[in-house]
C-alpha cells in the first residue's frame, strides 16, 4: 500500500501538532475510530447527541482539526456535530487495501451514517468536502435534510487547481507555505499565517502529506437531472476572491442550474476561516 506520510517523523509531528489544534476549540470533544471497509475512519465529536447531526467534510490537503477551529464552538451549539478525517487524508483515519481496490466514498459515508444509528442527516463541507456533501446527497437524496458547501461548486476543473498551488506545493518550507496560504485567501488577508499552529501544522502537512493517497478518490460529472436535487437541498458559499472557484465558467453553471449560492466578501478559498463568523451564521439559518 502507497503510505500516507513520507516519513515516519512527518506523522508523529502532524499527530502531535492535531491534538494542541484539537485542544484549542474550545468545546467538549470526544474522539472515536470507526470501522468502514476501507479501514478505521477517524471522527470527532462534538455537542449534544439530541441535536440535529452534522456532518463535517475537509478538504483534499488538510483535517478535521485544522478545518473546523474557527467553527466549531458556534456549530456544536446548534448540532450534533461528526467532524470526519477524509479517508485517505492527512488525518488520522487509516485505511486499507481495500480502500486502494474499490473506494466508494458513498458507501463509506454511509457506513459512518450507519455506525451513529443515524436515519437523516446535514452535511457540510469545504472544498473536496464540499464535493462529498453534493455526492452523497445525488446519490442518497432520501438520507439528507440540507447541505452547505463552501470553496466549492458543480464544475470541475483540476487545471485550476495545479496552477493555484504549483509551484509552493512542490517545494515545502514556512515560505513555500505562506505564499500558498496568500494565494489561497482575499488579498491582505492574514487569517491563516497569525495562528502559530495553524501554521505549523499547514507546513507538516505540504511537508509530510503524500497527496498521491488521495487519488483514489474518484470525481463524476453530475447530470443535469442529478443536480435538480441539490437545487432545493444544498447552499453554496464562494469566496469572492476563491480562484478555484469564483470565475465564470463555474458561477454561471451554478446560475444556470437554479442553485442557492451566495458570493461571500473578504474571503477566497479559506472562506471558512477568513469569514467565520458570516459563514457560521449562514450554515445555522440554513440547516436550522
Amino acid at each position: 500500500m502507497i503510505q500516507r506520510f513520507k516519513k515516519t517523523d512527518g506523522k508523529r509531528f502532524i499527530y502531535s501538532s492535531y491534538a494542541k489544534l484539537l485542544e484549542s476549540w474550545g468545546v467538549r470533544t470526544e474522539e472515536l475510530d470507526i470501522e468502514t471497509s476501507y479501514g478505521k475512519t477517524h471522527v470527532i465529536l462534538a455537542g449534544d447527541r439530541e441535536n440535529p447531526p452534522l456532518l463535517l467534510f475537509h478538504g483534499v490537503g488538510d483535517n478535521s482539526a485544522l478545518m473546523w477551529i474557527y467553527n466549531i464552538q458556534e456549530l456544536a451549539e446548534h448540532f450534533f456535530v461528526i467532524a470526519i478525517d477524509t479517508m485517505g487524508g492527512p488525518g488520522k483515519s487509516e485505511p486499507n487495501e481495500m480502500y486502494f481496490k474499490r473506494f466508494d466514498q458513498a458507501v463509506w459515508i454511509d457506513e459512518i451514517i450507519q455506525a451513529f444509528s443515524l436515519t437523516k442527516i446535514n452535511i457540510a463541507g469545504v472544498s473536496n468536502g464540499s464535493y462529498l456533501a453534493s455526492y452523497y446527497t445525488i446519490k442518497n437524496p432520501g438520507k439528507v435534510n440540507k447541505i452547505v458547501c463552501m470553496a466549492g461548486g458543480i464544475t470541475l476543473n483540476r487545471m485550476r487547481m495545479l496552477v493555484v498551488f504549483m509551484p509552493e506545493a512542490l517545494f515545502p518550507n514556512e515560505q513555500s507555505t505562506r505564499k500558498l496560504l496568500r494565494k489561497l485567501c482575499a488579498p491582505g488577508s492574514d487569517v491563516l499565517e497569525k495562528n502559530e499552529e495553524l501554521m505549523l501544522h499547514w507546513n507538516y502537512l505540504l511537508k509530510y502529506f503524500n497527496n498521491r493517497v488521495m487519488m483514489v478518490h474518484k470525481y463524476v460529472k453530475f447530470k443535469d437531472e442529478e443536480l435538480s436535487i441539490l437545487q432545493e437541498k444544498a447552499l453554496f458559499l464562494i469566496g469572492r476572491y476563491d480562484k478555484l472557484i469564483h470565475y465564470p465558467k463555474s458561477l454561471s453553471r451554478l446560475e444556470k442550474y437554479r442553485m442557492n449560492f451566495k458570493i461571500v466578501e473578504n474571503a477566497g478559498h479559506g472562506i471558512n476561516h477568513e469569514q467565520p463568523e458570516l459563514v457560521n451564521r449562514e450554515m445555522v439559518r440554513f440547516l436550522v
